[in-house]
């Protein structure tokens, strides 16, 4: 087959696509393929190629996006042609060597690696069922390695209810929430399955295949920026958990992992072993284990000390802080897609921004949720964190980014009483000790916790700033950018629940951070008009962008001084979203099962 990109079609060849439904029910429209102008694309494929339409024998579209940079807006195709002499198809490539629009299409098909020994004599565990821990295990599953997985969380629809919980009475489940529970924090997202990482062996493809095959809408493999929305999520993670359970899986949930068991010989580390909380009961049991991968998420704070404590090696690594923005969806609508704002086939528009600040620090726009929410993200008690959640329809009335600013580990505090105040008085003590010696030591050496402080630090004082009451502090965009309280809201109506506390913004986030975001709003409006409109809303704060740390891990995916531990996905900082998430999560299977087959 050939691969042709870069055929373009006006909006108006495109057949209409009604919007889907909202509700978590599965529609037949749900699963129905996406319609495509297939005679007009194999019109351009020949064209493109210089052939007859009796060679070209099947077109099947691969990808889709759509083009405004020109005053006619287009759909941009990316389609696999197969014609009906092969050696026709090897003359037309050779022929055009060195296009980069029209090149072999690729082998996608993803073979599983090895096949599990009879006489395994442990079975591998999987600490962590979000993305990456989903599909570890599904894949060691498929390989016939039988995981156990554990998951402090609940299942994702008890879960959701938990969630609910807080949104709508102001009730925090510490262990079920946003970002603890089966499907990790994407489930409570936009739920976007696109990721800019090196992808040569197409694992992404092969993630988004699985997701279609446990429910997901058909669409997202040919979609540019394909996303699920959190109620289409739930049905699939439920098929997904099932899938590996049936294939040997033990899947439990409410169980927080409180220890893990090192044994050290010859100067070698290896895990033998973790201690498990069975939260139901309150009741602790040892699991033999020399094969851990942790899927932790980059919420896991209490695991990560324990696994610092017991000698795991961690790094701070950058993360960025900031506030969600919102504005209403057609404001955004009109400025990217024009004339042709409100076609049902264009759906809510998207935007991604970048201001680099005179103080030197970046702006940018994160996990944006066009016809979405703000919604609460705290999974600790007496905290406010906000995130950005879309349903699959993407229908809401507001459009919604969190606007953050990049800080390095030097920025991080340091002094004994943050870590006191964020990881109690014993274990904050210790903490303190040792980030004080690497600072006396070294002045850029900075303590691999010390990222969570200032996390909890800003949060703190964001619960304070909202009320005290999971309320979170908010104000218009005009009055920020001016140093001026807001007292009422303008036409822009805020989503977050339980609710939001107008006032002054300046103190929720470091000073460099606020002067960075009030020279990049102004500069965002010149890039998308209307987008600091004075009534656009801030909510604060946004604090967990990505993993404030890092687990070492060597070429063959083990932690750099404990054997047995493999560290992956967005906790371990090496992961951006659900879908490189979840290719993480397949490489860690592979390679734990390349050490106990060895080969």
């Amino acid at each position: 087959m050939i691969r042709l990109s870069e055929l373009k079609l006006p909006l108006s060849a495109l057949p209409v696509v009604p919007l889907r439904e909202t509700q978590a029910a599965e529609t037949d429209d749900d699963r129905a393929p996406l319609p495509h102008p297939l005679a007009a694309l194999r019109v351009l494929a020949r064209q493109a190629l210089g052939i007859a339409d009796a060679d070209l024998i099947d077109l099947k579209v691969f990808k889709r996006s759509f083009d405004a940079r020109q005053a006619e807006l287009r759909a941009v195709y990316i389609v696999d042609v197969s014609l009906r002499d092969p050696t026709l198809a090897q003359t037309l490539l050779q022929q055009h060597a060195g296009n980069p629009h029209i090149v072999p299409t690729p082998d996608m098909a993803y073979q599983l690696l090895a096949t599990a020994p009879a006489d395994l004599p442990l079975r591998p565990v999987v600490v962590g069922f979000g993305p990456c821990g989903m599909f570890a295990a599904l894949t060691l599953a498929q390989m016939g390695f039988k995981p156990i997985v554990l998951e402090r969380g609940r299942k994702v629809r008890e879960r959701t209810k938990d969630t609910w919980g807080l949104w709508r009475k102001q009730v925090l489940n510490p262990e079920s929430n946003v970002q603890f529970g089966e499907g990790g924090a994407g489930t409570f997202s936009d739920g976007k399955l696109w990721s800019q990482i090196k992808d040569p062996r197409h694992l992404g493809r092969r993630v988004m295949s699985e997701f279609v095959n446990f429910g997901a809408p058909p669409e997202i493999l040919v979609e540019a920026h394909p996303h699920i929305g959190t109620f289409k999520l739930v049905k699939v993670v439920e098929n997904l958990r099932e899938r590996i359970i049936a294939l040997g899986g033990d899947i439990r949930f409410e169980q927080r992992v409180m220890d893990v068991e090192v044994a050290t010989t010859q100067g070698t580390r290896q895990v033998r072993g973790l201690t498990v909380l069975e939260q139901a009961t309150g009741q602790t049991y040892e699991l033999r284990a020399d094969q851990v991968i942790l899927a932790l998420g980059h919420s896991a704070r209490d695991t990560f000390a324990m696994l610092h404590q017991r000698g795991v090696t961690l790094l701070a690594k950058p993360f960025s802080v900031g506030f969600r923005v919102e504005h209403p969806q057609s404001v955004i609508d009109r400025a990217l897609w024009g004339r042709h704002a409100g076609n049902p086939v264009l759906g809510a528009a998207a935007y991604k921004l970048v201001h680099h600040a005179s103080n030197g620090r970046a702006v940018y726009s994160f996990c944006m949720c066009p016809g979405g929410m703000v919604v609460a993200a705290t999974s600790e008690p007496g905290r406010v964190v906000t995130n950005g959640m879309s349903q699959y329809s993407r229908n809401e009335r507001n459009a919604n980014a969190g606007l953050v600013v990049g800080i390095e580990p030097v920025d991080y505090p340091q002094d004994a009483a943050t870590f006191i105040e964020a990881f109690g008085s014993l274990a904050g003590m210790q903490y303190a000790q040792e980030a004080l010696y690497l600072r006396a030591a070294d002045a850029l050496a900075v303590h691999p916790l010390a990222g969570i402080n200032l996390q909890r630090q800003l949060e703190a004082n964001a619960f304070v700033l909202g009320g005290s009451n999971y309320e979170a502090p908010a104000q218009l965009v005009e009055e920020f950018v001016h140093g001026i309280p807001s007292t009422s809201l303008g036409s822009v109506v805020p989503s977050y629940q339980p609710g939001v506390k107008l006032g002054d913004l300046h103190s929720a986030l470091p000073d460099y951070a606020i002067t960075a975001l009030r020279e990049a709003l102004p500069a965002f409006g010149k890039k998308i008009k209307g987008f600091d409109m004075p009534d656009a809303v801030l909510t604060g704060v946004e604090t967990r962008t990505s993993s404030p740390l890092r687990m070492p891990r060597g070429d063959d995916f083990q932690s750099t001084n404990t054997a047995g531990l493999y560290p992956g996905g967005e906790g371990a900082g090496y992961a951006g979203g659900i879908l490189s998430a979840a290719v993480d999560g397949i490489k860690l299977a592979e390679a734990l099962a390349r050490r106990v087959v060895d080969f």
